[in-house]
């Protein structure tokens, strides 16, 4: 028996940011292509996505996981914690209560869940070495929370791909095409659900190192806007994500155009 009801939750990455649909008009992403290839598998299949970008985990905690309950899934994926790990005022301790209570909250709604780590994206940050250990804190927490509940857990920090910047988009944190692929071939390899290889196969060649050119462009394209946002959001008393709604609120059909799961012929 497949799964009939999917349902993703959490910020931008589950949104699936940097990886605009060829067609226009939204985002795709991982939730995508693992509600393609798993619709492939039912034929009464449903996906809702609820993730919002700029969103904590207490934020989905307190939103996006009743409005989940209301759909009665059979499988959640939870992304979540990259805003937690750059907010001010960070706390190891009240992260760790986030995680828990969101994940276990999950794992009461559905009888499958699949949670995540972060990948190592210190060494493309500002400031990265004070957000290394932040995320480490994270993820442990995450590791010991999907294990406390019986969460499924994909665990994306040895993955090599952080170290490759193909699979990120021009910001250097969120994934790409390649990245949201790669992401779907785990998430259905811990599944037990066939796809195509090359989703998780090395790409080809090498990236290369960005050079002091890009390394501006990125700065002042990427990095700058976002950090004046932040502080413009600050001092009017809004968050990040304030505005905007979950792209697929309710539980759909896989749309024809968003089942093609297999790579573009090279």
């Amino acid at each position: 028996m497949g799964y009939q009801r999917f349902v993703a939750l959490g910020d931008s990455c589950a949104e699936g940011l940097a990886d605009p649909h060829p067609s226009g008009g939204f985002y795709r992403g991982w939730a995508d292509f693992v509600a393609a290839r798993l619709a492939e598998e039912e034929p009464g299949f449903r996906y809702a996505n609820l993730a919002v970008r700029g969103r904590r985990l207490d934020q989905i905690h307190a939103e996006q996981t009743p409005a989940a309950s209301g759909l009665r899934p059979d499988l959640i994926a939870l992304f979540g914690g990259g805003n937690d790990v750059m907010s001010r005022g960070w706390d190891a301790h009240t992260v760790a209560r986030r995680v828990d209570a969101t994940i276990r909250a999950c794992t009461e709604i559905a009888p499958d869940v699949v949670t995540f780590t972060l990948s190592d994206i210190s060494h493309r940050m500002p400031m990265g070495h004070r957000m290394r250990p932040r995320i480490v804190a994270l993820n442990d927490a995450v590791r010991e929370a999907s294990v406390s509940y019986g969460a499924t857990l994909v665990d994306l920090w040895p993955d090599d791909a952080a170290h490759d910047s193909r699979y990120f988009g021009p910001d250097r944190l969120h994934l790409s095409e390649q990245g949201h692929r790669r992401l779907a071939g785990h998430v259905l390899g811990k599944l037990g659900v066939t796809h195509d290889p090359a989703w998780l196969a090395p790409l080809p060649g090498s990236a290369g190192r960005p050079g002091l050119r890009a390394d501006l462009r990125w700065l002042t394209r990427e990095v700058l806007p976002v950090a004046a946002s932040r502080f413009r959001n600050r001092l009017s008393g809004r968050q990040p994500g304030d505005g905007f709604l979950p792209k697929r609120p309710d539980l759909l059909p896989v749309l024809e155009e968003t089942r093609s799961w297999a790579p573009e012929p090279a």
